[in-house]
């Protein structure tokens, strides 16, 4: 089944921007340019970086690096999650033996 697209209009500092989208991710397309604008506006009022575009590579690179991060952490959750069930996995497992020690 093909998503119909739409024409979704931005805003990013004060310009306006038409972008086409899957139909069913305009919100999400919507929440991306708001949080983007955000980003943009802090690094425009800090008056340390000039020009549309240096506002958002730095914006972009701060972005990435906040994705890179939490792909970070994701991991270490992950692994710990990993660890945790091994150990459930096997005191469930070594309860089990001895439960069928006392069986014979």
């Amino acid at each position: 089944m093909n998503d119909p697209y739409a024409q979704v209009s931005v805003r990013i500092l004060d310009k306006e921007y038409q972008v086409a989208c899957p139909a069913s991710e305009r919100t999400e397309l919507l929440d991306s340019a708001e949080e983007l604008n955000a980003r943009m506006r802090e690094i425009q009022d800090t008056g340390r970086v000039v020009g549309l575009d240096r506002i958002a590579v730095m914006a972009a690179l701060n972005m990435a690096n906040d994705l890179l991060r939490a792909r970070a952490r994701d991991r270490e959750l992950d692994d710990d999650v990993g660890v945790r069930l091994r150990s459930i996995s096997d005191r469930v497992d070594s309860v089990l033996g001895n439960a069928q020690q006392l069986d014979l």
